[in-house]
């Protein structure tokens, strides 16, 4: 029964992109075009290369900023701020998954590789601002980004988070490789489920997953 293996949870943490909001929503869309120029004026390169840079990095680095700082030692500040300017006024209201959300027991925050601001915007358009007691961007684990495992352990130190007690949820199946090793339950929030040995369940429907749990 699902609901009994997180019977021990008490600390929920929740990534932000194509998990909070549905992946339909396309909000990374933007911020990859945003990235891609910023990538071109810093380095001096073609739009087409520029792309590339972008993907190899993500690729092995877990972010593209993580890439350009070790790579190229670009400043993570205006990066950020440039990168995650972009509109929301297409995300909608979820008032079942906030019902779902504020049901929960114990302690729920946000991680995310973006920035606390930018994920402060997208809960505001989710209707799910003031639901979570911290929310977390890559600058607080000094720019070090999921899926490193020393990020997941800055954060929920700042947090005190105990992983033992927790569960992670996220969209993006490596990120959840650490969570998984540091002992917590793990959900992977995505349309396709992909197997693996540190993913314990799956959901397309997070509100619905919720449901289940309360």
């Amino acid at each position: 029964m699902v609901k009994r293996a997180f019977s021990h949870v008490t600390g929920w943490v929740f990534d932000l992109d194509n998990t909070l909001y549905p992946p339909h929503a396309r909000l990374f869309d933007q911020i990859e075009i945003r990235m891609t120029r910023y990538v071109m004026e810093a380095l001096g390169v073609t739009r087409p290369e520029a792309d590339r840079l972008r993907r190899l990095y993500w690729a092995q680095y877990g972010t593209t900023l993580a890439g350009l700082m070790r790579e190229h030692g670009v400043d993570p500040a205006p990066y950020l701020v440039n990168v995650h300017d972009i509109s929301l006024d297409h995300l909608e209201v979820d008032t079942d998954l906030a019902a779902q959300i504020k049901a929960l027991p114990g302690r729920c925050i946000v991680y995310t590789n973006g920035t606390a601001p930018y994920a402060e915007r997208v809960l505001a358009a989710r209707g799910l601002d003031g639901l979570f007691d911290g929310i977390y961007g890559v600058e607080h684990a000094g720019f070090l980004p999921k899926p490193e495992r020393a990020a997941f352990e800055a954060v929920f130190a700042l947090d005190g988070i105990n992983p033992a007690t927790a569960a992670m949820f996220e969209d993006d199946q490596r990120n959840l490789a650490a969570p998984h090793d540091m002992g917590m339950r793990t959900v992977h929030v995505a349309p396709d489920a992909h197997e693996a040995d540190h993913i314990h369940h799956h959901t397309d429907d997070l509100a619905g997953f919720l449901g289940r749990l309360t």
